[in-house]
């Protein structure tokens, strides 16, 4: 776990930085952390809260969008996840997000209806 630091909350799991990287994910850019519908805690990916958070994770709903559920790891600050999926940097700092993460977006987010 990384403790808050600035006001940030803490991030859980295979934490290796102060910028939410983890043993599992630690290029240049994957600096995001997400809060878990199921338990409310910031974890650096799904991995992570497998190995330690102690029960199944739930994906945030369609109708859960406007949920600040993402943490900038560069800078602290807290997307929705509306905001999250319009993105490719961090709208406050510019730090850049790792893009590939949409290819595990089912692990958090359910599909929206077609």
């Amino acid at each position: 776990m990384t403790p808050a630091s600035s006001g940030r909350p803490p991030v859980f799991g295979a934490v290796v930085d102060d910028m939410t990287r983890c043993a599992h994910y630690r290029g240049p850019t994957d600096i995001i952390a997400i809060r878990f519908a199921c338990c409310g805690d910031y974890y650096p990916c799904h991995l992570c809260h497998e190995e330690s958070a102690g029960h199944p994770a739930a994906q945030w709903a369609p109708e859960q969008h406007e949920t600040r559920a993402i943490l900038c790891g560069a800078c602290g600050h807290e997307l929705t996840i509306a905001e999250y999926f319009a993105v490719t940097a961090c709208p406050r700092c510019s730090a850049p997000f790792n893009e590939r993460c949409a290819l595990h977006r089912d692990h958090y987010f359910q599909p929206s209806p077609s």
